[in-house]
């Protein structure tokens, strides 16, 4: 069995064939889905496929590159969907200095907000961070995160980031950036972190691993992404499958 982490089945390029590749991941062992909304309408569509799929989960949240069009009417927006029954966390949140598409310190407060909303409603988080690990991890702590726990999604830092995370109770999810070769010293951290505290995930439609490089991602694929995890951590497929989702099973046991 396996279990995609993270994945955005709202996207408009599954528009056409959505149910399609819902269907694919289960021939594929997927069991269970994770879809992460990125801003208030594309939550509402991750609530929605949840409810049309059986083994569809969401999260409802505002990414940081939409961060600077959040206005206050958006919150009690999220926290109605976040009461919905199939929905688990909230996210994707956090910050990302590499594109900074918002401002950093409007980053920040609408990082600051959701976590106050998820520990309102005693949800874990689903955490973006990319170039901007000191700050996610000070922002996580001063808000309290660890009262939830949480995910950090497609992680891209160094092992201290990781150690960080793992002492405030949080989850490493893998993408197929561990496929890629330039990824030499994510491979040499992921050695380093506990099977117990890591799942993986897709990303999709983003982020195709080798060896389909260049075609559209899809919850499907994350058996490329455990194979390789596999690899690093000198296991065979079939253990980290199972470790990763029993992993994600236990933590969100509370909602399946």
């Amino acid at each position: 069995m396996l279990i995609d982490s993270h994945a955005h089945l709202d996207m408009p390029q599954f528009e056409e064939d959505r149910d399609e590749v819902i269907r694919r991941a289960g021939e594929a062992g997927v069991a269970w889905i994770l879809t992460v909304g990125s801003n208030l309408g594309e939550s509402q569509k991750a609530v929605e496929i949840a409810r049309e799929h059986e083994r569809v989960l969401a999260a409802v949240g505002v990414h940081p590159h939409d961060a600077k069009n959040v206005t206050q009417e958006v919150y009690p927006q999220l926290k109605d969907l976040a009461r919905g029954k199939k929905v688990v966390a909230i996210g994707e949140i956090g910050l990302d200095f590499y594109r900074n598409l918002s401002p950093p310190e409007v980053q920040k407060e609408v990082f600051r907000c959701q976590i106050q909303l998820a520990r309102e409603l005693r949800l874990p988080v689903i955490v973006h961070d990319r170039e901007a690990h000191r700050e996610t991890i000070e922002v996580l702590r001063a808000e309290k995160a660890f009262e939830v726990r949480g995910i950090i999604h497609c992680f891209s830092g160094d092992f201290q980031m990781a150690k960080e995370a793992l002492d405030l109770g949080f989850y490493i999810s893998l993408s197929g950036i561990v496929t890629f070769s330039k990824t030499a010293l994510l491979r040499e951290v992921i050695k380093e972190i506990p099977l117990e505290s890591l799942l993986v995930e897709t990303d999709s439609p983003y982020l195709t691993p080798v060896p389909l490089r260049g075609k559209r991602n899809e919850p499907a694929y994350v058996r490329y992404t455990a194979a390789k995890v596999a690899e690093i951590k000198a296991i065979t497929v079939e253990k980290l499958e199972e470790v990763t989702s029993e992993n994600f099973l236990r933590f969100f046991a509370s909602k399946l």
